[in-house]
């Protein structure tokens, strides 16, 4: 019987640390809101805008170097397509990425200016896990998942040793509770392996909040037909995997759901407070806390996971004309 990698703690220590050793920790920014100091993780200011560059990075230098010639293979709408193509480029590794075709321009042509090969997909019509997959095969290629991945989920976890150690720097204690958008719950898993006394909150866009709708039943649900349009690219994931569910539910994590309006608020709060650009799926964590769907309490801890926004659609949200 063949017994599958689990991700550990220890993994996210390791992962830590291997990420410590190639880009600096992201600032942690600190607000008072409703007189209680919140914690902000800009995941946006990584090199590629985004907290995919660690679960990127701790699972292609797990590959044996004798197995990187082959390169490896992703399917992404966007920052996990640069995550990989970053790390791949930092090992010379060969990267191709499935992305569907109506990824966002910037996240497509930041995929390909990190030397990755990108493969179209129609995601209406077309599997993306099935075209990587079989890409993968004929080519000799490592697949490598965006959340469904033992690896991926301990460098996302990452993150969350990084601000505990900087919310302890700052006289904040420990993290009591961590905000997360979720999109298939790789990050979200994986700070509940890093922050083991925090009580997790994932956040989604509503219609798409499977990973919530699936830790209310205590199975997993998908997100069903025709979901409703969102903003948040980076986070429509159809259903969320065993791995991320698994963890997160024995967790006792939670999630709720944002809206589009909210998401947009959420952006410009952001931008106006932080003076961090902060692209919709990255902006949900935040949004649950300014519509008040997440109390605010000492020791919270809100991730911004990602900046990587279409420049038109971000103005159009600055001025409201969206």
């Amino acid at each position: 019987m063949t017994i599958l990698r689990q991700p550990t703690r220890a993994g996210v220590r390791d992962a830590a640390a291997k990420v410590a050793a190639v880009v600096p920790a992201t600032p942690l920014f600190v607000v008072d809101i409703q007189g209680v100091a919140v914690a902000f993780k800009a995941e946006c200011l990584q090199p590629m805008g985004a907290f995919k560059l660690r679960g990127a990075w701790h699972r292609l230098t797990a590959i044996e170097p004798d197995l990187r010639s082959k390169g490896v293979v992703a399917f992404s709408s966007g920052n996990h397509a640069q995550g990989v193509a970053w790390a791949a480029r930092r090992l010379q590794m060969p990267a191709t990425i499935v992305m569907p075709a109506d990824a966002p321009k910037a996240k497509r042509e930041g995929t390909l200016a990190l030397g990755a090969e990108v493969v179209s997909y129609d995601r209406k019509t077309e599997s993306r896990e099935t075209i990587a997959a079989r890409l993968a095969e004929a080519r000799g290629a490592v697949l490598v998942p965006s959340f469904d991945d033992p690896w991926v989920i301990e460098g996302q976890g990452s993150a969350g040793i990084e601000a505990a150690a900087q919310m302890a720097a700052a006289g904040l204690g420990s993290a009591a509770r961590v905000v997360v958008p979720c999109g298939g719950g790789g990050l979200a898993a994986g700070l509940a392996l890093a922050l083991p006394e925090a009580a997790v909150t994932v956040v989604e866009p509503a219609g798409w909040d499977d990973m919530r709708r699936s830790l209310e039943a205590g199975w997993i649900e998908p997100v069903g037909d025709s979901p409703p349009p969102t903003a948040c690219d980076a986070l429509q994931t159809m259903r969320v995997s065993g791995l991320t569910f698994d963890v997160l539910a024995r967790r006792g994590a939670t999630g709720v759901a944002v809206s589009e309006a909210e998401i947009r608020a959420a952006q410009r709060w952001a931008a106006e407070r932080l003076r961090l650009v902060v692209e919709p799926g990255g902006a949900v964590a935040l949004a649950a806390v300014l519509s008040g769907k997440v109390a605010v309490e000492p020791g919270l801890l809100v991730l911004l996971s990602g900046g990587n926004v279409d420049l038109a659609a971000y103005g159009a949200v600055l001025a409201g004309t969206d």
